[in-house]
């Protein structure tokens, strides 16, 4: 992948489409202030550049959703460790997001399952099998304020 220059219309796009990916190329187009073919070319470049690495739809969890920001901290941090540690929990269907982070805990996970049993469930399968994980602290989400996807950092 080389690496690509973003200009203003760029920009433009990057912030449409994190808003709704959805949109037509047509509407696209009329709020960037720019032709339909030149959107289209520019969409494919970005793509093609993985700037825009994939296209999701984003679900509005029901309301039996148990939300679990999960704290983890290992007795070893070596780079063999940490990516173990890594390759142990990205394949888990539930975790949404894993962050290394420092200062404090090794990992900040984004988990949501259906409910406490199925979070003692992965618990036990992910943080008890491993002989690594030090620690484990987690919180349950009680209200969610807001949520956006990302936004635009460039």
């Amino acid at each position: 992948m080389d690496t690509i220059t973003l200009d203003e219309l760029d920009l433009r796009i990057l912030q449409q489409l994190q808003q709704d990916a959805d949109i037509s190329n047509q509407t696209l187009a009329e709020r960037v202030h720019a032709s339909a073919p030149t959107c289209l070319r520019r969409v494919k470049r970005l793509k093609d550049g993985g700037v825009i690495t994939r296209t999701v739809a984003l679900l509005k969890p029901p309301h039996s959703t148990l939300t679990a920001i999960v704290e983890v901290s290992l007795d070893r941090q070596s780079s063999e460790a940490l990516a173990a540690f890594e390759a142990l929990v990205t394949p888990e269907p539930a975790l949404l997001q894993c962050y290394r982070v420092s200062p404090g805990p090794d990992f900040i996970l984004l988990i949501e399952v259906a409910d406490m049993a199925a979070y003692h469930a992965l618990a036990h399968r992910v943080f008890a099998a491993s002989a690594n994980v030090r620690n484990v602290r987690a919180f349950f989400a009680t209200h969610r304020a807001k949520f956006e996807p990302g936004r635009l950092l460039f």
